[in-house]
């Protein structure tokens, strides 16, 4: 593939499947885009669609100009001659051949000097200088992923598809392996998509975020904007937001939060429509923060200042701590521990904790105008 052409993936196809039709339309460039959702959504079967392993009841397909898949036309591309990788989650390598032939099991076609150069070129790339004589049983967990992710990438394939490429590692390889990929999408010119069920990997991993829930597409976007701005409550939560109220519009840039019991300020325009409409608030977790009590005024002072935007008494429910890290669920309307449920949950650090939980309550807390977001059912 030129350095210079253009990357392209489309993707338009409805597949039927034992619980629910995939229908799916959607375009990819050379910025990696993750495919986030929980089990069954129909993630892997959409990159087995692209890879030529799965045959869509109809649609379409198209990489870099090259329709490989239309029903309409009764074009059908065999996976060997997509150029198109996937990289599977347990990696399939073959356990009888080395690391050097699992590599080259691909190239049977090129030449026997090219063969040799393209294993020298992706083999440093890879960092497996060393072991092309070993055997997969002989290799870490991350070795055998290297060797995967060298295979796929060997055949210059023009679409390199990644199914749940992290899940099988430890947490030490895990972020070891990110930095990796993160590493191998930049210099690759092709598409890149990733699967994945870890909201967090999802967003570091790719640029562009697709949320699929069932078969359908939930949201698509720039994963800053998705994550920011989600479509729906649906989205929402697939994206990890934990915290939801009952809301309706006061004004353009003001609603009232009904299962919390607060009025809050939104940098969010709400549409003239919202007015009287079934809505939504929401807040991630790790957005709201515990503000220092204020010092009183002085009597010649002029009195107490008024209190920060979106700032309300807060009263512990209960916390759970993690190891570098706590949830404080909490309420705003002055019941306590003991109560039968929470308002809200927050994500603070273990240091953040210890000063909180010395100060008396009600606590200060603050819901962010910029971090509140509002959305439909």
């Amino acid at each position: 593939m030129g350095a210079n052409l253009t990357v392209s993936l489309e993707v338009q196809i409805e597949m039927r499947l034992p619980d629910y039709t995939l229908n799916v339309a959607f375009q990819a460039g050379d910025a990696p885009l993750s495919i986030l959702g929980p089990s069954a959504a129909g993630k892997t079967m959409t990159l087995r669609a692209i890879a030529g392993l799965e045959r869509p009841s109809r649609g379409r397909i198209v990489l870099n100009g090259r329709v490989l898949f239309d029903s309409d036309q009764r074009i059908d591309v065999p996976a060997r001659h997509r150029r198109v990788a996937m990289l599977f989650q347990h990696y399939a390598l073959f356990p009888h051949m080395t690391v050097a032939a699992n590599i080259l099991f691909g190239l049977q076609d090129l030449p026997p000097a090219e063969r040799l150069a393209r294993l020298e070129r992706i083999v440093s790339q890879t960092h497996l200088a060393g072991l092309q004589n070993r055997y997969p049983r002989e290799l870490s967990g991350g070795e055998q992923q290297r060797v995967a992710l060298a295979r796929a990438l060997v055949t210059e394939p023009e679409a390199l598809l990644l199914d749940e490429p992290l899940a099988a590692l430890d947490t030490h390889l895990r972020a070891q392996i990110e930095y990796e990929l993160l590493q191998t999408f930049q210099a690759y010119r092709g598409a890149t998509l990733l699967v994945t069920h870890n909201i967090a990997e999802a967003y570091r991993l790719g640029e562009n975020l697709l949320v699929l829930s069932k078969g359908r597409i939930a949201a698509f976007g720039p994963k800053k904007e998705v994550f920011t701005r989600p479509a729906s409550l649906e989205v929402a939560r697939l994206t990890g937001c934990k915290n939801f109220s009952r809301a309706r519009a006061i004004g353009p840039h003001e609603i009232e939060a009904l299962d919390w019991g607060c009025r809050l300020r939104t940098v969010q325009e709400l549409p003239a429509t919202a007015a009287g409409g079934e809505l939504r608030v929401g807040i991630r977790a790790h957005h709201i923060s515990f503000v220092e009590p204020e010092v009183p005024d002085s009597p010649t002072s002029g009195g107490a200042s008024p209190p920060p935007e979106n700032t309300f008494p807060a009263w512990l429910v209960r916390s759970s701590e993690a190891p570098f890290g706590v949830t404080i669920y909490f309420r705003l309307d002055g019941a306590g521990e003991g109560s039968p449920e929470y308002h809200l949950q927050a994500e603070v650090s273990q240091n953040d904790w210890r000063r909180l939980r010395e100060r008396p309550q009600p606590w200060q807390v603050s819901l962010p105008a910029d971090s509140v977001f509002v959305m439909g059912e």
